[in-house]
């Protein structure tokens, strides 16, 4: 086993496959690191950008470099002393014509033998919104015809090709029955805001889920990462979306039963104080270690007046929980509309199953009233085995509920069959309302009002709170202490709102506040910024000093960002209906901005970035020295500015990554900083393991880590003030022993 030290995330795909990911590894070593973190490997569809979108758990991408590629890689990294880790999807495959088990399913219909590994709800046809206009419309323009693919028949409408079953083709010649005998049916795209009848990713039609807690669907999407396991190629495991399984419990268990002695890491969003549930398990990915870092260097007192400053301007009242409780009534009666039918359905089912049936709109209330009040991602309320906290919970959020209905007989009828399900029905009931939960957080916090909430972005990020922005030593050093030595430690991903430099820069807002203020000022002087709203104009200062100067396509990646910024806050414009004139004011506003910068750049703006670099290094050390395990996104050795995806996935300059510790400036001193921190790790991994960690803050903002066992220590002073922010003593340095 090799002695974990930290992780090296790589994207592959957009121009990464196998054989560059071998390239990598002269770098990993140079800098101490132990394992190589990669996204999806398996067979995606056609084009995927990131490998989430499965189609067939059980082939190793040849585009990556297939079996061969992966096989030499993992002998590469071996011969190196790296551990391989790769990201596995056992939520979702794609829905899609490529994928080849959904092929069978359309063709057979439910006697499909891999009909059970879809959640698919098969009281009616499948429903396949994958056309531009109604199938009749197409059919009597003449664009719906009989032809045959390699697998069998298609009935073929544009450029789809939909399996057909071989029973049906006895009338063949009326196109219309021919559909009309399928276990599908093809309709309009914008059906699937309502009527979509597969349990889906969040609100993305395009991924199916799988039933993984069916025995045979579990060994059907596993085979492949067994046998890799087995093969000594793979050293861990990363778990996408755990929350969004029927029993992520049980899952992990039968899952540890067949890799016992794999470490595995999930993509499990912790919230407020919330602790990981007691999988046995070497951690989460980290998000939560992200927030506290963020937390920790945040000047409470500079948030509150920006914060004052922006609702000034702005006329925002109250607080971002408040944006948030609007977000999800507006996102789960038009994003997950589907689902809240289905939610509907199953209340309606599980209240007549305990004889006490109830009329629809009063369902619709405490299905809607539930959903909403729920705070986090989800409970663990498996039928045979519940924790006492998922229960008090629930309790709670009925209480929640039912204070703005008339009565809380439903809210509390529903809350039973959830908390302790007595029928099949009210069994099916507990498992897709906490299947839901989470994409309604997830699209309503990260994707909505996150986008909303603009006084300080730099709290607008996966798992973080924007009303909770600052932490008090005990609440870092309670978290410290439950914390798994075992758990990953993340600043940047390839899901993080901003990167880890970005976030830095927009946290200095808050020791700066009247620079940031000063920089949204000159921005409303600006041509056609009468014409933008202020909050956009708050958002958009700050995007642009998240990235400035980190590459000559500034105004391409604004306008893309942006772009995509208000549809998600889908105020004046979002993605199914855009509204381009209105955006365009706002893409407008951009090169006025820049302009602005370039020619005299503000002291303001000097002033945010110079100090934001030392966050950044203060932020590095944290992070390389706290208690877990550092993950390291790509670039992130050395400076690292992007925004949200597709950004933060822009082509990484190897060759330059390598000549870092040489460069002067930001870039050189993060990097010499990281791989010095990295190869202490590397040198002395018992003495990480073991050592406590305690983490304090005095008056004038001077951080102290020390991480201490009975016989040594390691301490760190970090000081924003210092041009110099982190200070590590060589004598306490070389005062470690060998484990």
């Amino acid at each position: 086993m090799i002695p974990m030290t930290a992780t090296y995330r790589l994207q592959l795909r957009n121009g990464v496959n196998f054989a560059e990911a071998e390239r990598y590894l002269p770098h990993l070593t140079a800098n101490g690191i132990s394992h190589l973190y990669l996204s999806p490997i398996f067979a995606a569809q056609t084009g995927s950008t990131h490998g989430y979108d499965v189609i067939d758990p059980n082939l190793i991408e040849p585009a990556l470099g297939g079996e061969k590629g992966f096989a030499r890689l993992a002998t590469a990294a071996q011969a190196a002393g790296i551990g391989i880790i790769i990201d596995i999807v056992p939520n979702h495959t794609a829905f899609s014509l490529e994928n080849p088990w959904l092929r069978d399913v359309l063709r057979h219909g439910a006697e499909s033998r891999f009909a059970p590994h879809f959640d698919i709800d098969w009281s009616e046809r499948l429903l396949l919104p994958f056309l531009t206009d109604s199938f009749e419309a197409l059919l009597e323009a003449g664009k719906v015809s009989l032809d045959n693919e390699a697998d069998g028949p298609v009935l073929r409408v544009g450029d789809l090709a939909v399996p057909l079953n071989p029973a049906s083709l006895s009338d063949h010649a009326d196109l219309a029955k021919l559909h009309d005998a399928q276990a599908w049916r093809l309709t309009p795209w914008q059906r699937e805001r309502d009527s979509i009848t597969h349990r889906r990713f969040f609100n993305v039609t395009g991924l199916i889920g799988m039933r993984v807690e069916n025995d045979a669907v579990f060994d059907d999407m596993h085979r492949k990462t067994f046998d890799l396991i087995a093969a000594g190629q793979v050293q861990g495991l990363r778990l996408d979306h755990i929350d969004g399984l029927a029993d992520p419990c049980a899952y992990l268990n039968k899952l540890k039963d067949h890799a016992p002695q794999t470490p595995i890491w999930v993509e499990k969003i912790l919230t407020g104080d919330e602790d990981l549930p007691d999988w046995g398990l070497a951690g989460t990915t980290g998000y939560e270690a992200a927030r506290q870092i963020a937390r920790l260097l945040t000047d409470g007192a500079g948030h509150a007046r920006l914060l004052a400053a922006w609702q000034d301007q702005t006329g925002r009242k109250g607080r971002f929980h408040d944006a948030l409780m609007t977000a999800k009534h507006e996102v789960l009666r038009q994003d997950l509309a589907a689902e809240l039918q289905q939610m509907i359905a199953l209340a309606h089912a599980a209240a007549q199953a305990a004889g006490d049936e109830q009329g629809q709109e009063a369902l619709r209330e405490a299905v809607i009233a539930l959903l909403v009040a729920f705070p986090r991602y989800r409970t663990y309320l498996a039928s045979r085995k519940s924790r006492p906290e998922d229960r008090l919970l629930m309790q709670q959020v009925a209480d929640t509920a039912a204070r703005d209905l008339r009565t809380d007989h439903v809210v509390r009828l529903l809350t039973d069959c959830i908390v302790d399900p007595q029928t099949p029905q009210a069994q099916r009931l507990q498992v897709r309302f906490q299947q839901v939960t989470g994409a309604l957080l997830a699209k309503s916090h990260e994707d909505t009002a996150g986008f909303r909430w603009n006084a300080y972005i730099a709290a607008n990020e996966v798992g973080a709170d924007p009303d909770d922005v600052t932490i008090t030593d005990d609440a870092l050093n309670g978290w410290l202490a439950r914390r798994l030595p075992t758990a990953l430690t993340l600043t940047s991903s390839h899901d993080t709102k901003r990167s880890e430099d970005s976030r830095m820069r927009l946290v200095a807002c808050s020791h700066l506040p009247e620079d940031l203020l000063d920089l949204v000022a000159q921005s409303a002087l600006l041509p056609g910024a009468d014409l933008v709203r202020p909050n956009t104009r708050w958002y958009l200062v700050q995007s642009a000093l998240a990235i400035w100067g980190a590459s000559d396509d500034i105004d391409t990646r604004l306008c893309d960002h942006m772009t995509k910024a208000m549809r998600e806050a889908k105020r004046m414009t979002n993605w199914t209906y855009p509204d381009t004139d209105a955006e365009a004011r706002v893409l407008n506003l951009i090169p006025h901005l820049t302009a602005q910068w370039q020619q005299r750049q503000p002291e303001a703006l000097h002033r945010l970035i110079v100090l934001g670099e030392r966050l950044s290094l203060i932020q590095t050390a944290l992070k390389l020295s706290m208690t877990g395990v550092p993950d390291i996104y790509r670039s992130c050795l050395g400076a690292h500015f992007a925004l949200t995806d597709p950004d933060n996935r822009r082509a990484v300059d190897l060759e330059h990554l390598m000549q870092l510790p040489d460069v002067i400036g930001f870039a050189g001193e993060k990097a010499r900083l990281s791989r010095r921190l990295l190869l202490l790790r590397h040198k002395h991994p018992a003495f990480f393991d073991r050592a406590t960690c305690r983490i304090t803050k005095d008056a004038s903002g001077m951080i102290t880590l020390l991480r201490a066992t009975s016989d040594q220590r390691l301490t760190l002073r970090c000081d924003v003030q210092s041009t110099s922010p982190v200070m590590i003593k060589e004598d306490e340095i070389s005062a470690i022993k060998s484990g």
